[in-house]
């Protein structure tokens, strides 16, 4: 088997489980909070994946990555699992960008 092509399946294979991951076993970690710790988010991984997707000449809209990385419309996902940031949140957020913008 090409080597490339079974490292593309490797790849896709550990994405879907950080996908499942964040979707079924840690709904309950924030997006701010992953932003905060990991400088990226759900919402991070859905513009990633139609950048990649649009890299390969394939139509797809926000909506339709966010739905492929929350496993469900986003707006349903946010309103059964998103809670409002706290201020402790926001100031860490800031921080964080900051930080990172002094990198």
């Amino acid at each position: 088997m090409d080597a490339d092509f079974e490292t593309t399946q490797i790849e896709a294979a550990a994405f879907r489980r950080l996908r499942d991951h964040l979707v079924r076993e840690r709904a309950d970690v924030q997006n701010i909070d992953l932003m905060i710790l990991a400088g990226f988010c759900r919402n991070c991984l859905a513009d990633w994946y139609r950048e990649a997707a649009e890299a390969r000449g394939i139509a797809m809209t926000k909506d339709e990555a966010r739905e492929s990385v929350y496993g469900e419309p986003f707006a349903d996902w946010k309103r059964r699992h998103q809670r409002e940031a706290t201020p402790e949140q926001l100031a860490a957020f800031d921080a964080a960008q900051r930080k990172d913008a002094g990198r």
